[in-house]
């Protein structure tokens, strides 16, 4: 195993991005950026051993400015998903939050944390190559409270897995709800869409939204609707039954153990992931709005090209009392871990 450091490029104001290659025991291999602390490319075999890239992303940094980039690979924070209105109350004070989708917070603002330099570190570890991002952001960072300090830690088990634990602690209340936004796709990026993907979902419930893509607060059973994957359906037989999947499902995981969340697999290359979480919730969005504008390093991006699964407080949490709360507070810790886990089948 291995780990190679090279510049990805510059960021607006001349600072270096880094990106860093591990590649595991079995050959397998993750791009990393210092640039929002991303996914840039990950390398699994077909059931042939041909290795594929199964993210999309950017042959480089400065890809990854343009207007529109829609989150590939990145590490989302302060806040993951959307806050209803731009504003929450904590202990009784009214926080007022950037916005830009329909009056609503997305993603932790406008310059969240996907939209910082974050600084790293490499380690061999008995698992396999990883490195380790850390970032600090201030109070008022985007209307929130509290100076929190971050850290996610990529590591490419040499059984073909990237794990990403996510730690962050804070010196005043605020909330914390921080995910990977990559999008996968088994047939490799830029090789056809998603849409014949087999899907299992460990989840019977999930939370409906209003046209905004905001949380009623209801919490309803996915059975006899196009939401229920608690049985293999490929992606796109139903997905014109909903335009798109955008939703949030409930994992029923109140105590922050590690359950599967999710089993994919493509059926021509044989590839399969499964993802394992400690969080209560994951957000499964089919790319809807990629349009074929972006062309990354897997050609032009269209509409479906990629699948995220969104480990994650559920949406709009800190504003919906019957949710998980999603607020850290002083002498706490934010822990949360996702694996991605490759086999062939």
């Amino acid at each position: 195993m291995s780990i190679q450091q090279t510049i990805f490029g510059k960021t607006r104001d001349g600072r270096d991005v880094t990106l860093f290659t591990l590649t595991n025991a079995k050959g397998a291999v993750a791009k990393l950026s210092t640039w929002g602390a991303r996914v840039v490319e990950l390398h699994m075999p077909d059931r042939t051993g041909k290795l594929a890239n199964v993210v999309l992303g950017f042959d480089n940094a400065e890809s990854y400015f343009q207007p529109g980039e829609p989150y590939f690979g990145c590490t989302v924070g302060r806040v993951a998903n959307r806050i209803a209105g731009a504003t929450f109350t904590l202990d009784g004070k009214v926080y007022l939050l950037p916005h830009k989708d329909n009056g609503n917070t997305l993603h932790g603002g406008a310059e969240g944390w996907d939209k910082k330099l974050w600084t790293a570190s490499m380690a061999d570890t008995p698992e396999g190559p990883s490195v380790t991002f850390t970032l600090t952001s201030p109070d008022g960072d985007q209307g929130f409270p509290g100076t929190v300090q971050a850290k996610t830690i990529y590591t490419l088990t040499d059984g073909n897995a990237l794990k990403q634990e996510f730690i962050a602690t804070t010196d005043q209340p605020t909330p914390v709800n921080m995910t990977n936004h990559s999008y996968f796709n088994l047939r490799g990026a830029g090789n056809g869409d998603i849409l014949g993907h087999e899907l299992i979902l460990a989840a019977d419930r999930f939370t409906p939204t209003d046209a905004n893509l905001i949380p009623t607060g209801q919490i309803l059973t996915v059975h006899g609707t196009a939401l229920d994957f608690t049985t293999p359906f490929l992606v796109g037989s139903r997905i014109d039954e909903v335009g798109g999947y955008d939703h949030n499902f409930d994992l029923r995981n109140e105590r922050g153990a590690m359950v599967r969340a999710a089993y994919v697999r493509e059926p021509e290359f044989g590839r399969v992931m499964e993802v394992q979480t400690t969080q209560p919730g994951v957000q499964v969005y089919s790319g809807n709005f990629l349009n074929g504008s972006l062309h990354g390093n897997g050609g032009a991006y269209k509409g479906h090209s990629g699948l995220c699964l969104e480990t994650q407080h559920f949406p709009d949490s800190v504003n919906q009392p019957t949710f998980q709360s999603p607020t850290l507070r002083p002498g706490e810790t934010y822990q949360h871990t996702v694996i991605y886990r490759f086999s062939t089948k």
